[in-house]
């Protein structure tokens, strides 16, 4: 077993500087490739019994980290696709409700609410649910999403006065 460990140990040492470098070329992004070469060093570390036996475990490890960053790619690329979408639809329910000249003000006050108080405003108030719903959604209890709302609307009304100091400060 030791012999193994040893292997395996010695074969990690030896791929990391040139998984991460070919993968700072390839995704311009040191960090990235640090993680990505680690990810796929586990993995193989995970299979070394498998990966062990191959001709090449190098080329399968190298394989393995193109494979990772091809997928965060995909996943960045669908994370932003859904961002857009979120916002148009963000736009057009504004537009639904009303608020088509105040959309970008609720945006903006909406964004300077930590995230989870900015979930609970939004659900409540924004699609209308019920504090039942908004916990379900949430996966919290009844009483945080109450507390989440209360200190939210707080919080907005906190820097609703203060826009309207600053806005009477310089007239």
């Amino acid at each position: 077993m030791e012999a193994g460990r040893s292997a395996v140990e010695s074969f990690c040492r030896m791929e990391y500087p040139r998984l991460v470098a070919a993968m700072t070329l390839y995704t311009g992004d040191p960090d990235l490739a640090a993680e990505l070469a680690q990810e796929a060093l586990a993995r193989a570390h995970r299979d070394w019994a498998r990966v062990s036996e191959l001709p090449a475990p190098g080329a399968w490890t190298h394989r393995v980290v193109v494979n990772l960053a091809n997928s965060a790619w995909r996943r960045r690329r669908y994370e932003h696709l859904a961002r857009s979408r979120a916002a148009a639809r963000l736009r057009t329910s504004t537009a639904e409700f009303g608020v088509d000249g105040g959309a970008i003000e609720i945006r903006r006050a909406l964004t300077g609410l930590p995230a989870r108080q900015r979930e609970a405003v939004v659900l409540r108030y924004l699609l209308d649910l019920s504090v039942e719903q908004t916990a379900e959604r949430m996966h919290c209890a009844a009483g945080t999403v109450r507390a989440l709302t209360s200190q939210g609307i707080a919080r907005l009304r906190l820097s609703e006065d203060i826009a309207l100091l600053e806005e009477n400060t310089h007239d």
